[in-house]
């Protein structure tokens, strides 16, 4: 074969594909891209109009249909449900949804408050205490052992 590639040479080039990193990497992933941890005290967003119509609708399929227990079918009737009522009928789920985005964004200004003040040093979390504790104990129990190795 000149200038061919044998079948081991293809093997090994079909073998070395780049692979992107995958979105939901966790926390070695945070840290490697530079984005800071997710704070669990950070109100959530709030749903859009669409979502809030869905609460409802889920609750009204799952008795028109209680043998169904396909959740795509569930989304995929209440997105056609959904294209289908006048803006009248959305009305009510549009009110609630800014209602829910006015109630966040005083979440926000407070979290956001209180995120400019820093944290009180007074407050530690009960991890952070007993990680502090424990690692107190074991220096202390390390240094025992040690002495007792040597005699």
């Amino acid at each position: 074969m000149k200038g061919g590639r044998s079948k081991s040479d293809t093997k090994t080039a079909k073998l070395s594909v780049n692979k992107k990193p995958t979105k939901g990497g966790g926390a070695a992933a945070a840290r490697k891209s530079g984005k800071a941890a997710k704070d669990p005290n950070k109100p959530k967003r709030p749903a859009s109009a669409f979502f809030v119509f869905m609460e409802e609708f889920r609750e009204l399929y799952k008795k028109e249909h209680p043998k169904n227990k396909s959740v795509a079918a569930v989304g995929k009737a209440g997105g056609d449900k959904w294209k289908s009522l006048s803006e009248a009928e959305k009305a009510p789920f549009v009110a609630k949804a800014d209602k829910r985005k006015v109630e966040y964004e005083k979440k926000m200004k407070a979290y956001n408050k209180e995120q400019a003040e820093g944290p009180k040093e007074e407050e530690e979390s009960e991890k952070s205490m007993s990680e502090v504790n424990d690692d107190d104990e074991d220096d202390e129990e390390g240094s025992g052992e040690d002495d007792e190795d040597d005699e």
